[in-house]
């Protein structure tokens, strides 16, 4: 379903990511949801890391099957947590062995149970330490995290945006956003971020909203706010899970639409390891199978 009519001027590029499977049945819905967002010709798609470190070895497999097998562009969330520096480098090399040439460097989340963020006595200190040790490593394109609504730890508005810059100016190409549902949010971070002279694309962060009582505890853990007037457009569809899934579509579509509106043509989409609903907005802002392949997904 398409609720927009879009040009081929304004298609946008996409990217996906994904969480590694707990279970071979997790497994096997997350290689469904790989074959079926493949042939809309993703600039890349990433893999994440679990707390501390705890998914290393599934993030590592996930990735390579993708890279070995999918023919799309993979890229490796790596993080700083639980893990001294000689580790983290070794895990960077394995990537670059089996063909991946792009990470996602961030700071990370501490192992479950433990309070607030420390640092491994060995370790990088933080995303931007990180990204500056990948680049001794090998010649990785390398995204980072950004936050439209400030990240939750930090101290200001202010100082999130200067580790932003540093990591720009450790060597990190691309910035990639929480996700976020009010566009007014992302609009004003984009010229706070440019007025402080990062020029790296930034990318913002898509969740189309499969269970909505479920995304609100996300959000409250990641400090994404969650408007009210989103709250009043899933009211009342708990036990109708196609109007549920119509709305999800539609309200992921506007927004995206929204932004393209503003200048962005770029979208990184939260995929919950679910194809369907990502399906149905790239379809809605123009991203179809029938598309050629870009160079990146080639």
């Amino acid at each position: 379903m398409s609720f927009f009519n879009v040009t081929s001027q304004q298609i946008p590029a996409v990217s996906f990511e994904f969480f590694p499977p707990k279970t071979p049945e997790m497994e096997d819905t997350l290689w469904d949801t790989v074959c079926a967002l493949a042939p809309l010709s993703p600039a890349f798609v990433s893999v994440t890391y679990g707390a501390g470190g705890s998914t290393r070895e599934r993030t590592h497999n996930t990735v390579s099957r993708i890279v070995a097998e999918a023919g799309i562009t993979a890229a490796a969330h790596l993080t700083c947590v639980a893990a001294s520096r000689d580790e983290i480098e070794d895990v960077a090399r394995s990537y670059w062995d089996a063909g991946v040439r792009h990470i996602v460097a961030l700071r990370g989340d501490p192992p479950d149970g433990d309070q607030g963020y420390s640092l491994h006595p060995e370790g990088y200190a933080y995303a931007s330490d990180l990204v500056r040790g990948l680049r001794e490593v090998g010649n990785f394109e390398i995204s980072v995290a950004a936050y439209p609504e400030t990240h939750p730890e930090a101290q200001s508005a202010e100082a999130d945006l200067d580790n932003l810059k540093r990591k720009i100016d450790a060597g990190a190409g691309q910035a990639i956003t929480q996700f976020f549902f009010d566009n007014d949010d992302f609009l004003r971070f984009r010229d706070r971020v440019a007025a402080a002279g990062i020029s790296v694309p930034l990318v913002p962060g898509i969740m189309p909203v499969g269970n909505f009582k479920s995304m609100c505890r996300f959000a409250a853990m990641c400090g994404a706010r969650v408007p009210q007037a989103l709250a009043d457009r899933f009211e009342g569809l708990d036990d109708t899970p196609y109007d549920r899934r119509q709305v999800a579509i539609e309200v992921a579509s506007q927004q995206c639409h929204g932004l393209m509106e503003n200048d962005v043509d770029l979208f990184h989409f939260y995929t919950l390891n679910r194809a369907a609903l990502t399906q149905a907005v790239c379809e809605s802002i123009g991203v179809t199978s029938s598309m050629p392949k870009t160079e990146a997904s080639q």
